[in-house]
């Protein structure tokens, strides 16, 4: 999950070394935190959310597989 996100922001930013991201594992849910340099959060979050809301969607789809919840959240 981890490197799925990280992948995916590191192709859609401008610093991609800046981007972060940690994972905070529950018994039925995986919380995956992303951070990326403050003049890249457009980009992340896109217009109107949808670049947020397809990586999300991605997320899901992608934690199906170890039948656990995951939930992204993006942070400053």
């Amino acid at each position: 999950m981890k490197e799925l996100i990280k992948l995916i922001a590191q192709s859609l930013v401008d610093n991609p070394d800046s981007v972060e991201v940690d994972e905070v594992k529950g018994e039925q849910t995986v919380v995956v935190e992303l951070r990326v340099a403050k003049e890249d959060m457009g980009k992340v979050i896109g217009k109107e959310g949808r670049t947020a809301h397809a990586m999300r969607t991605i997320l899901s789809a992608a934690s199906m597989k170890i039948n656990k919840r995951a939930v992204l959240e993006i942070l400053e």
